[in-house]
């Protein structure tokens, strides 16, 4: 079903190369550390925000504690779909570095699982056309549904014997994956989760890398990205995206693998700048002279409330807009 020499088309920009220079320079740096194959909690942890992530990217309302406690075993209150989104992703993940990434009946079962009880379709490709909008407007038209076998064919094909550097390779894929939309539901989580397992073969690292966390905050970018590309018929612009999204997390990786040792400092500075006030994450990140949120709730926040020093205001709404942190005196 492959048409021999199929290359989708893509343009290798200097930022690009230079973007691969850096994360190659940076998973050397933490692999000779190799914190994350030596911390299983890390591994774990990582997970789950990559499953909220990706999840929340597609409308999933569940917090990140709602997900840790599910994927724990406990019940929280939560509209069923939702949660099944969760357990069923959990599920698909823990799998997922035991599959090929080349065989199609491998992406299928995944799918299975990934959508089982909420889509009739889980498991296999759509049966009618399919149209990605916002709003009303619409913003790309999928390819026809009976050429969806042939053009999932070629991708993986080409995806199999192409000699491009692996972060390339993935970012292709990625983007040539939500172009053709080859399932009724469900695309975003599998076409990132497939990259996931792309790259998890070229360097174990991205198994447990949580790519997705920075996806989610520039969720704008990402589809602007996926619809400039779609109009110049070239995936340039989301290769470019996405690998400075993986640099971005690998950056925050690295630092706060070095800045272990630095973490009563930084809490202690949380202390002086909230005081006996009452204050909002943009308000504390403001403080510390922070713009990068991950970087401000791994290094500074969660260390502070996971020692009791430091709560909300609002625990029973931890994704409140209206949340705020104080210390507890």
């Amino acid at each position: 079903m492959s048409r021999n020499g199929y290359v989708p088309p893509y343009t290798i920009s200097d930022k690009t190369v230079n973007l691969i220079s850096g994360i190659t320079e940076i998973i050397t740096e933490i692999t000779i550390n190799d914190n994350m194959n030596s911390n299983p909690r890390l591994r774990r942890d990582n997970r789950v925000k990559t499953i909220h992530a990706s999840l929340a990217i597609e409308n999933n309302s569940l917090s990140l504690n709602q997900v840790t406690n599910i994927i724990n075993g406990k019940r929280i209150l939560g509209a069923p779909a939702e949660i099944c989104e969760v357990k069923n992703a959990f599920e698909a993940y823990e799998k997922l570095l035991l599959l090929n990434p080349f065989l199609q009946d491998d992406m299928l079962s995944t799918h299975k699982v990934l959508m089982k009880e909420l889509t009739k379709d889980a498991g296999i490709f759509r049966s009618a056309g399919v149209g990605i909008y916002t709003g009303k407007e619409l913003v790309h038209m999928a390819p026809p549904a009976e050429r969806v076998p042939i053009l999932m064919g070629e991708l993986m094909d080409w995806v199999k014997r192409a000699e491009v550097h692996p972060l390339v390779k993935s970012s292709v894929f990625h983007y040539e994956f939500e172009f053709i939309h080859p399932f009724a539901d469900g695309n975003g989580r599998m076409g990132r989760m497939w990259q996931t397992l792309l790259l998890y073969q070229w360097k174990p690292l991205f198994g447990w890398l949580p790519i997705e966390t920075l996806i989610q905050e520039r969720q704008d970018e990402y589809y602007k990205a996926l619809g400039e590309c779609d109009r110049a018929a070239d995936s340039g612009k989301f290769i470019e995206f996405i690998l400075q999204a993986m640099y971005d997390i690998l950056t925050e990786t690295a630092g706060t693998e070095q800045g272990t040792e630095q973490g009563s400092e930084q809490v202690e500075k949380l202390l002086v700048v909230l005081g006996s006030e009452e204050l909002t994450t943009k308000e504390l990140m403001a403080r510390v002279g922070l713009k990068h949120r991950p970087t401000f709730r791994n290094n500074y926040l969660l260390p502070a409330l996971e020692l009791g020093i430091v709560e909300m205001t609002l625990p029973d709404k931890p994704n409140s807009s209206k949340q705020k942190y104080r210390v507890v005196f």
